[in-house]
């Protein structure tokens, strides 16, 4: 979520929408002002005399955001920009508002969008739907279980990306393509390729590790337009020389583009690697920065 261009975008506008822009202005401030506290929709809405119903769907129309998921981004950039300046882990939580270092990991996951897999290792008992569908980059298959995307793939041969499928979920109790249950995850991914969103959130179903966790969550945080070397991302990790460690984490993640994995390069700007082919890693992060500007 990049709040500082959303913001810019707001300043920008006029016309016709003057006084809902104004108002959206007004609650941008609020939370900017009381950082260190976590303000409800009801108390901002009653500062501003609007309803907390009209609130939410102004703001989230215009900022793309909730009022709620501002103040977290807000809170999450205090909280980055403590450590940078050589805080405690512990000084940096309280002093960007969260209550303890357990909000921390929660906010963490509740933005990585990640429940604990619902399966064993292998896939065994999972029950896979799965498409495969035209995309810019190719051919694109979608996969998920009931609780969340579990697996993308990008290439040119159908056959060849079931294959990856389940050979990524051998033990799966069912694999069956499911146009109509995986659609509206399809469309997701497809706007994103498309240009239409910077990311696309969705909600995941993925094992990992605590460090891959991390990894990937520093992936989520990078805005669309922009990246990170490795070492940056170890660096922010607190792992120094773990660029390596990030690396192994980035080819891991079974769920590229939704944890954007692109945005990682080498430290002297090259692309390094990608599960799907640097062609398509080059083609993202063109479009991205296009975006951007």
């Amino acid at each position: 979520m990049d709040i500082e261009r959303a913001k810019q975008a707001v300043n920008a506008k006029g016309g016709a929408g003057t006084r809902q822009i104004a108002l959206v202005r007004d609650a941008c401030a609020m939370i900017d002002r009381n950082e260190g506290e976590r303000l409800t929709l009801a108390e901002i809405a009653e500062a501003l005399a609007v309803s907390p119903w009209h609130l939410q769907r102004l703001f989230k129309r215009i900022m793309g955001v909730s009022p709620r998921d501002y103040g977290d981004a807000r809170r999450g950039a205090a909280f980055r920009e403590q450590l940078k300046q050589g805080e405690s882990i512990a000084q940096a939580t309280y002093g960007a508002g969260y209550g303890s270092s357990s909000r921390i990991y929660e906010r963490a996951e509740r933005l990585l969008g990640m429940t604990p897999a619902s399966y064993a290792k292998g896939g065994k008992g999972a029950d896979i739907a799965y498409d495969v569908v035209d995309s810019p980059l190719g051919r694109l298959l979608v996969a998920a279980t009931a609780k969340g995307l579990c697996f993308l793939s990008l290439g040119s041969d159908d056959a060849a990306l079931v294959a990856q499928l389940e050979q990524e979920f051998p033990k799966a109790e069912r694999i069956t393509r499911d146009r109509h249950s995986i659609a509206q995850s399809v469309a997701v991914v497809i706007a994103f390729l498309e240009g239409e969103t910077p990311n696309a959130d969705l909600p995941l179903d993925v094992q990992a590790t605590a460090f891959q966790r991390r990894v990937w969550q520093e992936l989520i945080a990078i805005p669309c337009g922009e990246t990170r070397s490795y070492s940056e991302i170890a660096e922010s990790l607190g792992v120094s020389k773990g660029q390596r460690a990030v690396g192994r984490a980035c080819a891991t993640n079974p769920v590229s583009l939704v944890i954007p994995c692109h945005r990682a390069l080498r430290e002297n700007g090259e692309l390094g690697g990608y599960r799907w082919g640097l062609d398509r890693k080059a083609v993202l992060l063109t479009s991205e920065a296009e975006r951007a500007e």
